[in-house]
């Protein structure tokens, strides 16, 4: 079991991670569709090692389990881009909430098979990249909340999910 992460992430976007260097202020938003699909690459690529499967330690997630997560943090952040571009632009909509550590127990991600994984997660990443870097230059400042109320605005929901998917590439390096 591992214990769920109850980090409020958003800080990202403040200051750089101490833990894998990302600097959201740093990342232009042009970047956010190639450091999704390098990311994707390399998780992929971590999926084929024979350890895939095996949790480094009782209290990390195997690259199995981050390679899932990420195919659904990709799928997750497509929706509520969409949901925020189809908005009116005056209210900003409200993001479901996804409970990551939920989704990773009742989806059994220690079960899934490496290989879809790593398929899926390239599907789930090319769809993303492409939708973020199909939005207009005078459609970033349009804004979204998460259900405890974080205000985003395209621009900072890109910066925002690309560290997602950084920090875990370098939770997965081996």
């Amino acid at each position: 079991m591992i214990v769920p992460d109850t980090k409020n992430w958003t800080w990202v976007l403040e200051r750089p991670c101490s833990e894998c260097g990302f600097e959201a202020e740093a990342t232009a938003y042009s970047a956010v569709p190639a450091v999704v699909l390098d990311s994707a690459t390399r998780i992929g690529s971590a999926l084929e090692r024979e350890d895939a499967r095996v949790r480094p330690d009782a209290l990390t997630w195997s690259v199995l389990e981050y390679g899932a997560h990420v195919r659904d943090v990709c799928r997750i952040f497509d929706t509520r881009l969409a949901l925020m571009l189809d908005g009116d632009g005056v209210e900003a909509p409200r993001f479901e909430n996804w409970d990551q550590d939920a989704t990773a127990v009742a989806d059994r991600y220690d079960r899934q098979d490496p290989a879809v994984v790593a398929g899926e997660l390239s599907l789930a990443a090319d769809r993303v990249a492409a939708a973020f870097g199909a939005v207009p230059a005078d459609r970033l400042d349009l804004r979204g909340a998460r259900s405890d109320g974080s205000l985003f605005t395209v621009s900072s929901l890109g910066r925002y999910f690309v560290h997602d998917l950084v920090h875990h590439v370098h939770d997965v390096r081996g």
